[in-house]
Formats: C-alpha cells, sequence, structure tokens
C-alpha cells in the first residue's frame, strides 16, 4: 500500500487590500510583494466591488481594511469578511478612541494606524493570520484601564465637546465664544445642537452629566 502524501504546508498569506487611495494602495503593493510569504489576492476601492469580488468566490486569509471607503463605511465589510472566515486588520488614519472602540466590537483582528512603520503592517498580517490580535500597545493600555467604554458624549465633535468642558465649569456663551474665539450665536448654535445630540434639555443638566463623566478634567482640542 503506498504511503499516504502529507498536505503540503501553507507557505502564503493571501491578502486583499481595500482601500480608496491608489497611490498607498500602490505602496502596500510594493510593501507586500517584497516579503516571500505574502500575495495579494485582489485590491479593491469600495465596498460594491469587494461584495461582487466575495460573490465570485473571491478569498483571501487577511484583510487590509480602510474604514473611509468611497461608497461608506470600510466596517460594513466586518459581516461579508467574517462569513468567509477572513480575517481583517483595520488599517486606517482613524484614531480617535470611539472609532477604534467601534472596529473592536465590529470584531476586527487587528488594528493599525496608516502612520505605523511598514514592518509593523507586515507584523499586524502574521499575527492575526496565526489567530492572534494586533492592537497598538497603547489602546491595549486604554482597554485595560477601562478607557474605551461607551461614553455619552461619543456622538459629540472635539468642538462640542470643548464647548460642554466650559459649560461644566459654568461659563457663559458669551465667556465661551471669547475664550474660543467664536461669536456668542455660532456657541449658542453648537449648545442646542449638543442638547439635541444628548437629549437633554437645558445646559444644567448637560454640567451634570459633564461632571459624572469627567468631561470637565479632559484637555480642550480645537
Amino acid at each position: 500500500m503506498p504511503a499516504l502524501k502529507h498536505r503540503d504546508v501553507k507557505l502564503t498569506i493571501n491578502v486583499v487590500l481595500v482601500d480608496d487611495h491608489p497611490l498607498f494602495r500602490k505602496g502596500l503593493e510594493h510593501l507586500l510583494e517584497g516579503s516571500a510569504e505574502v500575495t495579494i489576492a485582489g485590491q479593491f476601492a469600495d465596498i460594491d466591488s469587494t461584495r461582487a469580488w466575495l460573490r465570485a468566490d473571491g478569498y483571501a486569509d487577511v484583510a487590509l481594511l480602510d474604514r473611509s471607503l468611497r461608497d461608506a463605511d470600510g466596517l460594513e465589510l466586518m459581516p461579508d469578511f467574517k462569513a468567509r472566515g477572513i480575517k481583517v486588520v483595520m488599517l486606517t488614519i482613524a484614531e480617535e478612541d470611539h472609532e477604534i472602540r467601534d472596529a473592536i466590537e465590529r470584531g476586527v483582528d487587528g488594528y493599525i494606524l496608516k502612520s505605523s512603520e511598514p514592518e509593523q503592517i507586515l507584523q499586524a498580517i502574521h499575527s492575526v493570520h496565526l489567530g492572534n490580535s494586533m492592537l497598538p500597545s497603547h489602546i491595549m493600555q486604554k482597554m485595560a484601564r477601562g478607557e474605551l467604554m461607551h461614553g455619552a458624549f461619543d456622538k459629540l465633535s472635539q468642538r462640542e465637546i470643548e464647548i460642554v468642558s466650559y459649560v461644566a465649569r459654568g461659563l457663559s456663551n458669551r465667556a465661551i465664544g471669547e475664550t474660543l474665539g467664536l461669536s456668542e450665536n455660532t456657541v449658542r448654535n453648537h449648545l442646542r445642537s449638543i442638547l439635541d445630540k444628548l437629549g437633554l434639555n437645558n445646559r444644567v443638566q448637560v454640567a451634570t452629566l459633564a461632571l459624572k463623566q469627567g468631561i470637565f478634567r479632559r484637555p480642550g482640542k480645537s
């Protein structure tokens, strides 16, 4: 009876690139082609073309996915990739805590900023392919400290959070405007938007919630 042949061990990792910037994709292509262990299975600029590829039995081991695509949020592809058993590394410029937490909750296996070194991108691909997660160290530290928990102020823009911090300090609309270089009417419009987003009725409620959430201690950003 002939001896059974051992199945060949897979030596390469098939990667699909989903990013709407051709120049960035070209850079990724050059990086990945320089690695003997990585093969590019496909490259796409939007959700529709990626889904069409998947429906046509396109497959990869790992997807490098940008969040901001030309037709929608890249995270909308998570169910499609997960249904095919494809690991996902989000490669993006989105670095706000709520954006990172959102991606983690949607099931990404890795999260890498586009400002990362090329070696970190390759490391992320290998790591998630082996079944590990790959997150920046500062994100891991925040998770350990519970700093990526849901917050009541996630819906607010940075400017609105800044205004909330001054409301919590007891400043009037005029004083806030003078501090930030805004008109009193602009501050009033921002406050109206803040009340609508938070489902509150007045600035006292905003200040109370801000103090409970620790917004008072957060440094403002323009």
